[in-house]
């Protein structure tokens, strides 16, 4: 650059500096606030579409830009719907095949104290799956509704251990642990696991699903706890066989739905909105609700970095096929 080039290129700085002002720049985009977006409908009150899409964590997601993981962000989308008194009722969108144990139960949890707290109803509305830890997220709706080609159900608990200890032997590697009691390791990948550690792990295992059907239970008052357990062997359902089972109640498209929470909430018209982060692309009432499919390692807590590191075993309410 030249002398003639530099006095150009200085000029504009200079006076920036001497002007007092100061410019905040980042090199990495910044988390910003939800913004409402208006998707459908029209008039004052205001119909809320909420997503619980592709595997349910409490782990935080995005590369440059750290999302907050899926309880949060219910958590604070309830919350401003909560405040809003013009906000009349939610749907929940969705599409998961579940996830952890924890962050499914909070998010029923959330959903429960919203309706307490508000009055407003709550309806989910199953689109591709709904499934495991997903369902037990629609238990806390006042209707349950299915697309016509929905699969619901897996109701359960699943754990996977990871054993190992063959494949090191074959490459000459050891491992071991020190220990302060018998069961300290319990689940480790390096070894196999014993048959009183199972017997531990499964009594972890039975008492989730304990949970999970009071749960159901607390929701389909029609249907006696025996019949629960006979229809919670894990296995998935078709929408009609589900509404036959009584596991839903009803089977509709998604616009349907949104009518009927219109009728529950005692409006003949509302706008259908949704939060959005800034940047973010929603024109429609499908707009993001198809999530990208759960990578299996992922899913089992089985990423390679973890593996590294001793990843530590999973419960989770998740039809992972």
């Amino acid at each position: 650059m030249n002398k003639m080039a530099k006095r150009w290129f200085l000029i504009p700085v200079v006076s920036v500096l001497l002007s007092g002002c100061v410019y905040n720049l980042s090199l990495f985009p910044k988390l910003e606030a939800f913004q409402e977006e208006v998707i459908s409908g029209e008039g004052d009150d205001k119909i809320l579409l909420l997503d619980i899409s592709g595997f349910i964590s409490e782990e935080e997601t995005g590369n440059l830009v750290k999302m907050p993981d899926m309880v949060s962000r219910v958590k604070e989308e309830l919350g401003r719907a909560a405040k809003d008194k013009k906000v009349k009722a939610v749907v929940l969108r969705i599409n998961s095949p579940g996830g952890t144990i924890t962050a499914s139960d909070l998010i029923h949890h959330e959903i429960q104290r919203f309706k307490e707290k508000t009055g407003k109803p709550v309806f989910a509305s199953i689109l591709d799956l709904g499934a495991s830890g997903a369902y037990y997220i629609a238990m806390a709706a006042d209707k349950v509704v299915a697309h016509p080609t929905s699969v619901i159900g897996s109701i359960g608990v699943i754990m996977l251990h990871v054993n190992f200890k063959g494949l090191m032997e074959k490459v000459g590697v050891g491992a071991e642990s020190i220990k302060s009691g018998t069961h300290k390791d319990l689940g480790s990948p390096i070894k196999p696991l014993s048959s009183e550690g199972r017997d531990i792990l499964q009594g972890i295992i039975n008492d989730m699903y304990g949970r999970f059907l009071k749960v159901i239970a607390e929701n389909r008052t029609g249907l006696r706890p025996e019949r629960i357990k006979a229809l919670a062997d894990g296995r998935v359902y078709t929408a009609s066989k589900a509404l036959e089972s009584g596991l839903i109640d009803k089977i509709a498209y998604f616009e349907e739905v949104i009518d009927m929470s219109k009728e529950a909430a005692g409006l003949s018209e509302a706008s259908v909105i949704l939060y959005k982060r800034p940047g973010e692309y929603k024109n429609n009432i499908y707009s993001r609700s198809f999530a990208a499919a759960v990578d299996p390692l992922a899913a089992w807590g089985l990423e390679p970095k973890q593996l590294l590191r001793g990843g530590s075993p999973r419960f989770l309410y998740l039809w992972m096929p």
